[in-house]
């Protein structure tokens, strides 16, 4: 018979960085939550944490197509009636840049723990300067 690999808890944490400037939001996000499941590496397993934090800059330079930038409306509801909030892709990118690439990003991890400890493990920034260079993180380029 066969045995099954199991890969034990991985040590050393790897930091990527990636620039956001005038990237497709979709693209850039499928991207990013690809590489947090750690599924580029080839020990990939399915509920173990792969220790990979990104650090992505310009996040108010995100790109989308079409007439999102308009008609995209992001919505939160305090949970009291009546108190719906809504808004638009161009005003929330005013306001809070990090949001959009955020709620992007964790609509495409799992919906259990794992996911939730590897949105942590995500920092957003809204232009190039971020707190993380004494991580020396790899610069990852994304076409």
């Amino acid at each position: 018979m066969n045995n099954t690999y199991i890969q034990k808890q991985i040590q050393q944490p790897t930091w990527y960085l990636i620039d956001a400037k005038s990237k497709n939001l979709g693209r850039l996000s499928t991207f990013i939550s690809v590489l947090l499941k750690g599924k580029n590496k080839v020990k990939y397993t399915l509920h173990v944490n792969p220790k990979i934090h990104i650090i992505i800059i310009n996040a108010q330079y995100i790109h989308v197509t079409g007439q999102k930038k308009s008609q995209k409306v992001y919505k939160r509801h305090s949970g009291k009636p009546g108190k719906l909030k809504q808004e638009t892709f161009e005003h929330l990118n005013k306001r809070i840049p990090n949001r959009i690439i955020e709620h992007s990003v964790k609509g495409m991890l799992p919906k259990n723990s794992l996911g939730r400890q590897l949105f942590r493990q995500l920092y957003i920034y809204p232009d190039t300067q971020h707190p993380h260079i004494a991580q020396k993180p790899k610069i990852i380029t994304f076409t």
